[in-house]
């Protein structure tokens, strides 16, 4: 089996949760019917349930209106029909998350309220990355959580790369000077910078990472060169108002979207597209460093309607 068939599998048992809401739910509606008004609507209803929201959903539906209204249409034929209508918002935000190896390093500010998988994330890339033979190093900048220093450690011993880390409760801002600092001094290709993700606490969180990406600034002008968001997929459409809040505090050039095997909701990733226009680097669907993998439009597309290749 190929390493893209591999992923392939994966990729849609991931979001069997997903497809099989859909796909049970396009079952229900379709039995060779008459696409009408009617069955329409019930495909509004089911799109909105899988959390593509309403404006998505009804941009979908309105476009299968002009290119199937009135014909029989089969399970199948609909599945299609969803394809063909979801991998166009799908595509442009297709962007894998490069490094630009000249800028040694490349600062990649990594965001997300904490349970959102922000933390493996950054292990999966540091590993990613490494395997390119890129030197990557690490930092620890969610200081609030000793647990998440530890985690992001043991990712660091299991790659290779180096974490900078200080003690719990040190300014975070300080240590993200350092980091960059320290991967100038040593050449490094990449730095990993992790965040605090406390979003009940909006203004302290907000402040702190401002500050982080001011003092990051005085290192490197050009630095963070990424501002990425993770999310959970579990957490349906208030990814939305997650998205809203980071980019207002940091400016976010990307999203990554984990937990996607978790949930049936799966559908929040058009909505995110269509609704944002973010750069959807990844997906995660699964624990294994293998799980988490670039975006494919198309591919997701088909996985997230149960439609065999």
């Amino acid at each position: 089996m190929t390493e893209k068939k591999g992923w392939l599998a994966r990729l849609k048992s991931g979001l069997g949760k997903s497809s099989t809401k859909l796909t049970s739910g396009i079952g229900d509606i379709f039995t060779k019917r008459k696409l009408d008004d009617e069955a329409l609507e019930e495909l509004e209803d089911l799109l909105i349930t899988s959390d593509m929201g309403i404006n998505t959903a009804q941009k979908i539906v309105a476009g299968i209106r002009k290119t199937r209204f009135g014909k029989d249409t089969s399970p199948e034929d609909l599945k299609i029909a969803l394809v063909e209508q979801i991998v166009p918002i799908l595509e442009p935000v297709t962007k894998p998350l490069n490094v630009t190896t000249g800028r040694k390093p490349h600062v990649v500010l990594v965001c997300g309220v904490n349970g959102s998988g922000k933390t493996t994330t950054i292990g999966k890339l540091s590993k990613i990355y490494s395997d390119q033979g890129l030197k990557v190093m690490l930092a620890a900048g969610d200081t609030f959580r000793a647990a998440a220093v530890e985690q992001l450690k043991v990712w660091g011993e299991r790659t290779g790369c180096p974490v900078i880390a200080k003690d719990e409760g040190s300014d975070a801002a300080a240590l993200a000077f350092d980091a960059v600092s320290e991967a100038q001094s040593k050449g490094c290709d990449v730095l990993l910078i992790d965040t605090a993700g406390r979003l009940q606490n909006k203004a302290h969180l907000m402040d702190e990472l401002e500050k982080m990406v001011r003092v990051i600034k005085k290192v490197d002008e050009t630095a963070p060169h990424d501002t990425v968001l993770v999310l959970d997929a579990t957490v349906g459409q208030n990814a939305h108002s997650q998205v809203e809040t980071f980019d207002r505090i940091v400016n976010l050039t990307g999203l990554i979207l984990t937990k996607l095997d978790g949930t049936a909701k799966g559908g929040v990733t058009v909505s995110l597209a269509q609704k944002f226009a973010k750069p959807l680097h990844c997906i995660g669907v699964g624990e294994a460093v293998e799980d988490l993998r670039p975006f494919e439009a198309e591919a997701f597309a088909k996985a997230l309607v149960g439609l065999e290749d």
